[in-house]
């Protein structure tokens, strides 16, 4: 089985709990403005690894990783080698790893191959940490080139089948910060029943560079990172 992997990051702590083992896939659908890492968005690239490579790989960091830790994929949006990921995860239960899927579900779909993969994925998931950009679908078409609706689907199939998630929110000042969407969000988060922690994540602008580095408009240039009370009163709303 072959993944196209952007990068690994070998002790990452902001990715799920504990330490991380981070294997960042190549490829996303979504083209968020504020994204920083545009260099994953593109499919054709990428380098090509095995599970066999990965898992090897992995053995190397276990001291540090399979205790209290794990192993997290990432992206660009790992949902689209959806098969990679199953035979990945199957391999890091043999070695008794915690696993997490970073995901923004934009690749979601309801076809029944896809389904049934993504369901016997989830039996060797233990955490889906969910970036929800918005909640109202045009402001989220605007933001990142795709509506919402199967989005929140894969949220509710994640609540069906009682997956342990931690919902991701990126701050971004008049976009993502708006009272009224946060108390939306807050909501629709209580009702899914299976969220475990919400995490929110101010906007910055370390990824500029690469935008400019793959000669790319920046939608965002203007827009401050949030200030401290900012994100003081959205984990006030948030809050679980």
């Amino acid at each position: 089985m072959i993944g196209k992997v952007h990068s690994i990051e070998t002790c990452g702590t902001v990715d799920g709990p504990g330490v991380r083992y981070v294997i960042f896939m190549q490829g996303c659908l979504m083209r968020c403005q504020f994204c920083h890492n545009p260099d994953t968005w593109n499919t054709k690239k990428g380098t090509e690894m095995t599970v066999d490579n990965i898992i090897k790989d992995i053995q190397d960091y276990l001291p540090y990783i399979e205790h209290s830790g794990g192993v997290t994929v990432s992206g660009g949006e790992p949902l689209l080698q959806v098969d990679f990921l199953l035979e990945l995860f199957k391999q890091c239960k043999k070695l008794g790893l915690h696993t997490a899927i970073d995901t923004s579900a934009g690749c979601f779909r309801e076809n029944a191959t896809f389904l049934h993969t993504l369901e016997e994925l989830l039996r060797y998931t233990d955490l889906v940490l969910l970036d929800i950009k918005q909640m109202d679908n045009h402001v989220h078409k605007q933001l990142t080139g795709m509506h919402n609706k199967h989005i929140l689907k894969f949220a509710a199939l994640l609540a069906e089948k009682k997956t342990p998630v931690w919902i991701r929110r990126v701050l971004i000042p008049g976009i993502t910060d708006e009272k009224r969407e946060l108390y939306q969000l807050k909501q629709w988060i209580d009702e899914l029943g299976n969220v475990e922690k919400i995490e929110i994540l101010p906007y910055h602008r370390m990824g500029v560079y690469k935008w400019e580095q793959l000669n790319l408009d920046y939608p965002l240039e203007k827009i401050p990172t949030p200030t401290d009370e900012e994100v003081t009163k959205a984990k006030e709303i948030l809050s679980i």
